[in-house]
């Protein structure tokens, strides 16, 4: 089973878009970032599908914050 990581993509007009993705989707998105066309993206709810030209950047957020007890 893949490790899960939270990932913002960021667009031309500052609009953000969070997922979560595995190991391998990762890696394939930043092999794709900087190229043009579309990306589909396997995430945790679904797929979603990037127009590679619009990404302005991915962000892998900190997995260490956590809230509530037991953090």
């Amino acid at each position: 089973m893949p490790g899960w990581h939270h990932v913002s993509v960021g667009f031309k007009g500052g609009q953000v878009v969070g997922v979560r993705v595995g190991d391998d989707e990762l890696q394939t998105l930043y092999a794709a970032v900087g190229s043009s066309g579309w990306h589909e993206l396997v995430t945790e709810d679904g797929r979603v599908r990037l127009d590679l030209g619009n990404v302005v950047y991915v962000r892998l957020e900190n997995e260490d914050h956590r809230v509530g007890f037991g953090a």
